[in-house]
């Protein structure tokens, strides 16, 4: 099988490398003609591709997640330029904008995710059996990375019973007769393969619809979400029951995988999402709370220090002139704006101000002419003298 530029090539080649490489892998210890190693090859196969476009499932998750979150607006917007479209087209792309959100970014993922889902199923199709013009069956030649000997190891392979993991539950008598399969072992396996399946799908798709009313209940009571809702619960898993006796057996297990990855792989994403989200909003309340303690109340100089280090949030001119102190008698500290009592050494005056006493410097002593209180003292040496005349 050569390649084709101008087909989906650069796709089906590096899928059947991947399965090819995980058939090794088991088939070097299972043995390359067991059932089991290409049924493990097939999931694995699966697994390896979702791994892969996980990070771009992320973005797609975020990107309508972001797109859920404006809808508000953007319902406002609709109702305020409803009369006016190219003014309506021109806010919703601002909002987008300065919200961050680019439409194509949740369905380019999907783009992207599409063909190569597409290419997986082509690829385990082409190893079913074709006519060989002579009113029998043949197995090509390759499958894109799998020789002629490898497409004859898995056609030949069989489940417990005999069941033809190429074989469906509706194939052609001549071309089951041809794997040497047994049809009556291929509905036993298939039949529970497929409900499976479409119970995974239901599953799936329940999550999702659960996690899109949670985030925005507006948008799922719409009657249009409501009715494709309800296709995603109840069609598609109906659709995967229905089409699982025309698919091949190998097929059945591909689409187990996939929807049972698909379900753990929303409950994981979910969960990084809501982590985020306690993130963000406790990044949110502590710039709220820092900016709450470090904004100074009215009449607060700014850059003022308080006791503790602090920015103050006392205004100067609440610092009353009471608050002042000097030295009074024998150094013990006197307050200015009360009224000295007798007991202090001096008259009663009137209450002194700042502005009327000097503060003396620290270690100097008081002038030989003035009291502590603010009034004319004697020398006590004039008092000796006096004295002794």
């Amino acid at each position: 099988m050569s390649f084709n530029f101008f087909s989906l090539d650069y796709i089906y080649y590096p899928v059947s490398g991947i399965m090819w490489l995980w058939h090794k892998v088991f088939g070097s210890f299972l043995g390359e003609s067991n059932a089991l190693a290409w049924v493990l090859s097939i999931i694995f196969l699966v697994f390896t591709l979702r791994a892969i476009m996980f990070k771009p499932f992320m973005k797609q998750m975020d990107s309508q997640l972001k797109m859920q979150a404006v809808q508000p607006e953007m319902k406002k917007l609709r109702e305020k330029y409803k009369d006016d479209k190219p003014r309506l087209t021109e806010e919703m792309m601002k909002l987008n904008k300065e919200a961050g959100v680019n439409p194509l970014a949740s369905c380019l993922p999907l783009l992207v995710q599409a063909p190569v889902f597409i290419g997986l199923f082509h690829v385990l199709r082409m190893f079913q059996p074709i006519p060989d013009g002579a009113g029998g069956w043949t197995f090509r030649d390759n499958v894109y990375f799998f020789g002629r000997s490898d497409v004859e190891l898995f056609g030949h392979a069989k489940l417990p019973g005999g069941a033809s993991l190429i074989g469906s539950m509706t194939m052609d008598p001549g071309q089951l007769a041809f794997l040497e399969g047994v049809r009556q072992a291929i509905i036993t396996w298939g039949i529970p393969l497929t409900i499976l399946a479409g119970i995974a799908t239901h599953l799936t798709s329940r999550r999702s619809v659960a996690r899109q009313a949670m985030l925005n209940p507006d948008a799922a009571a719409n009657p249009q979400s409501a009715i494709m809702n309800k296709l995603m619960l109840w069609l598609f898993p109906l659709f995967v029951i229905m089409g699982g006796p025309f698919f091949p057996i190998a097929i059945l297990f591909y689409w187990l995988a996939n929807n049972s990855w698909t379900f753990g792989q929303l409950y994981v994403a979910h969960r990084l999402q809501d982590r985020k989200k306690v993130q963000e909003g406790l990044v949110v309340e502590e710039a709220k709370i820092a900016a709450k303690f470090s904004t100074p109340k009215p009449g607060a100089r700014p850059g003022a220090k308080s006791l503790n280090g602090g920015p103050s949030s006392t205004p100067a001119s609440a610092v009353t002139p009471s608050a002042k102190v000097d030295l009074g008698k024998n150094g013990s500290p006197v307050d200015l704006g009360k009224t000295p009592s007798p007991t202090d050494g001096a008259s009663p005056v009137a209450p002194a101000t700042s502005s009327d006493v000097a503060r003396p410097r620290p270690g100097s002593r008081p002038s030989k002419g003035s009291a502590p209180g603010g009034g004319a003292g004697r020398n006590p040496r004039s008092r000796k003298k006096s004295g002794r005349r």
